[in-house]
Order: structure tokens, then C-alpha cells, then sequence
């Protein structure tokens, strides 16, 4: 796992702007998922080579898309909407040490499991907290407050936009990691992206080294607060898609 990693991220152009133990943490994290995997459904993905480059790889990948390498994220404030087994936002952390990072998922025993994670690879700067997103985003420094909000979670980007572009603060940026064929999905959620004060800055495309896996990144710029009363119940963004 730590070859498939380094040659990656050297594949990436990333190794000489990322830290020099940023290889070996993210192949620790990854023994560590498999190891838990066994007894908790974290991941599908269950081969050290697959957790490399589906999992370390394509949240690495991100760095190097317009306006997302390692300098220009330093510094800045960062929450992952439910972000699972921690991706991207651990991996994130662990490329980007200067970036102040959230992991917000719905279910204890994955944020439990995080924070042991984290405590492990000896981060800071990095919390998991137990949360729904549609209600954490109408809490006070939370809502309108992060300079990038990403989610790669498998949901309509609809549902996606309106569970985080609320955490966005007006310049930041929300980061949706989909698939290459997601050109229909972004065109149905433009209603829903503006309403809750975004817009489609760009997407670009890339492949994950030693792949020929291709996915895309699609970034909305928050131009304006989101409007009271958004996000609504689970419920109802499900039952009726903005």
C-alpha cells in the first residue's frame, strides 16, 4: 500500500508539496480501515491495493485540480458532509497539515472510530462529531462559515447541494466528487444550486494514477447566504427535491 501510494502521489506532482511522512500516514490509515472493516461495514473496498488508489489516491487527486493545491488550501477551514470512513477530508488533512478540518457523520461508531484514527497518526487540527448535517448546518458557526464544505458521498446533487452548501461561507467552495457521466445530474440541481446561493465555478476531470478509473470534481462557489429554512427534514428534501 505504501509503493501504490508514494508512486501515486509522485504520479500526481504532489510529493515534493506534501509532507514527507504524508505516504506512510496514509498507508497507516488504510491498514487501519481494512483492520476495522473486518468487524464494522466501512468500506466495500476490501484489498490494500483498491484502498490505495480508489480511496488515498482519488481524495489526493483533488490537490491537484484548479485552485485546490496544498498552498492554497493551507490555512483555510474545512468540513466533510457525511463523511463515512473519512474521505476526502482525512486524507485531505493528512496531505494538507495546515488545513483545519471537520469529518460530520450521522452514525457514532464511525466518529468514534475517526477520532481513534486520529489520535493514531497524531493529527491536530482534525475532530469527527456526531451530527445530522441538515441539522448542524442551521446551527450558529456552523452554518455560512466554512471555506470549503466536500462530500463524496453517492446521493443526487440536489440532495447534496442543499445537505452542504449551507456550511459554505460567501467565496468558499463546495466540492462534489462524482462520476464523469454526472454532466445531466449538475444540469438538473442549477435550480437548486442557485437557490441556496451557489454556482458552478468549474469541473474538471481526472484519472487516479496506475487507473484507468476517471472521476470528476464538481466545484460551486457560494455567492450568496443560504436562505432560511434550508436545509429542510431529511424527509422532505428526499420526498421533494429542490
Amino acid at each position: 500500500m505504501l509503493e501504490t501510494i508514494a508512486s501515486g502521489l509522485d504520479a500526481l506532482g504532489l510529493t515534493q508539496q506534501v509532507p514527507a511522512q504524508a505516504a506512510k500516514q496514509l498507508a497507516e490509515y488504510g491498514r487501519l480501515l481494512l483492520e476495522k472493516n473486518q468487524v464494522m461495514n466501512l468500506t466495500a473496498i476490501r484489498d490494500p491495493l483498491g484502498v490505495a488508489q480508489l480511496h488515498m489516491l482519488d481524495c489526493a487527486a483533488l490537490l491537484t485540480c484548479p485552485g485546490l493545491s496544498p498552498q492554497e488550501l493551507a490555512g483555510k477551514t474545512l468540513i466533510d458532509v457525511g463523511t463515512g470512513a473519512g474521505f476526502p477530508g482525512l486524507p485531505l488533512k493528512i496531505l494538507v497539515p495546515q488545513l483545519q478540518v471537520t469529518l460530520l457523520d450521522s452514525l457514532n461508531k464511525r466518529v468514534d472510530w475517526l477520532n481513534e484514527v486520529i489520535s493514531t497518526l497524531g493529527l491536530t487540527g482534525v475532530e469527527a462529531v456526531h451530527a445530522r448535517a441538515e441539522e448542524q448546518a442551521l446551527e450558529k458557526g456552523w452554518r455560512d462559515h466554512f471555506d470549503l464544505v466536500t462530500a463524496r458521498a453517492v446521493a443526487d446533487l440536489r440532495l447534496l447541494s442543499e445537505l452542504c452548501l449551507p456550511y459554505a461561507k460567501v467565496g468558499g467552495l463546495f466540492l462534489s466528487m462524482k462520476s464523469v457521466d454526472s454532466a445531466g445530474e449538475v444540469e438538473g440541481a442549477a435550480h437548486a444550486i442557485k437557490l441556496l446561493g451557489g454556482r458552478v465555478r468549474q469541473q474538471t476531470d481526472y484519472t487516479i494514477p496506475s487507473t484507468d478509473v476517471a472521476h470528476r470534481l464538481v466545484v460551486m462557489e457560494k455567492v450568496a447566504p443560504t436562505l432560511k429554512g434550508y436545509p429542510r427534514r431529511w424527509a422532505k428534501m428526499q420526498k421533494d427535491p429542490l
